[in-house]
């Protein structure tokens, strides 16, 4: 049975999703003449003009309701068009699993997903529909936000996708459809003699150094961290971290740091600790790798937070 590649293009209403599918079936010949079949689940600003989509071989379907998206319908959908290629341009209020989960039709396999994101509206669906947004990203190979200029706080968008979906390749976009391949900058001075680790950025920073450890090798850092060191633990180690939010407060997980310190034993399981520690890029298991561990210069027993989370936002 022939392999049927499946494109998924997911993302908000009017964030781009139209423009990108457009560009890469009409104007870089996607597939070389393939018989591409776009199937389209709703009905944004942009349209597609079908005179033009003939010349690439692409035959257009709407699918208004989610609940016609259907495993039957797919199927007849193949029987009807036998496509080589398909595209899907997915509704962005629909939930994942109705596509994820769906058995599709004999010889479909979903080969890449990409994710439009308008980075004009992206904080404030991540301050007021936080987990409906990232559903549409958390799955994406591809995140692209668009209509970015030199205000659009790359750092934090960053963190934000990659709290969810570390894998995700991550492009973005100028408003005059140039890429912007500027190194994102970072809330924090790596050139400190001591980097200080803010409350608001150690989620930010976490991110970059389990990403980009090499940069962080023989840096000191200081950050207030809740320390994982149960009498399970192994003398001589323990894990400082912060509990942080990703999604929602159903979706907390612990981000710490390899530690070797000798004296490990007289720090409590669960206490809060202010320390100051060299980092050095070494192999360890907990990493499947190399990463960044933690040698302790001074630590200093502290009060919780008023906020005991940490965001990536």
């Amino acid at each position: 049975m022939q392999e049927i590649p499946v494109y998924l293009f997911t993302g908000f209403m009017d964030s781009g999703k139209t423009t990108l599918i457009r560009q890469t079936l009409l104007e870089q010949d996607f597939g070389d003449g393939a018989k591409t079949l776009l199937i389209v689940c709703e009905d944004g600003d942009e349209e597609y003009d079908e005179a033009e989509l003939a010349k690439a071989n692409t035959k257009l379907l709407m699918i208004e309701n989610e609940e016609d998206f259907t495993e039957t319908l797919l199927k007849n959908i193949n029987l009807q068009y036998l496509p080589d290629q398909v595209f899907v341009e997915y509704n962005g209020t629909w939930g994942m699993d109705t596509i994820l989960e769906a058995n599709l039709p004999e010889g479909w396999m979903i080969v890449q997903s990409l994710a439009t994101v308008d980075a004009t509206t992206f904080e404030m669906y991540l301050n007021n529909m936080r987990a409906m947004i990232m559903e549409q990203l958390f799955k994406a190979d591809v995140v692209i936000f668009n209509r970015c200029d030199e205000n659009t706080p790359k750092i934090k968008f960053r963190g934000a996708v990659k709290s969810m979906n570390r894998p995700a390749q991550i492009v973005y976009e100028r408003k005059d459809g140039s890429i912007d391949e500027s190194e994102d900058e970072l809330p924090f001075d790596l050139n400190q003699d001591i980097i200080e680790i803010s409350d608001a950025d150690y989620a930010l920073w976490y991110m970059d150094a389990q990403e980009n450890y090499k940069k962080y090798d023989g840096k000191k850092i200081e950050f207030t961290a809740l320390v994982y060191n149960p009498d399970k633990m192994k003398k001589g180690m323990m894990v400082p971290g912060r509990f942080a939010m990703t999604c929602c407060i159903d979706d907390v997980t612990f981000l710490g740091f390899k530690c070797k310190y000798p004296d490990s034993k007289s720090i409590p399981h669960k206490s809060w600790i202010h320390i100051v520690a060299e980092i050095h890029v070494e192999f360890a298991k907990e990493y499947k790798g190399k990463g960044p561990v933690l040698y302790p210069i001074s630590i200093e027993m502290t009060e919780k937070p008023e906020d005991e989370l940490v965001y990536f936002s």
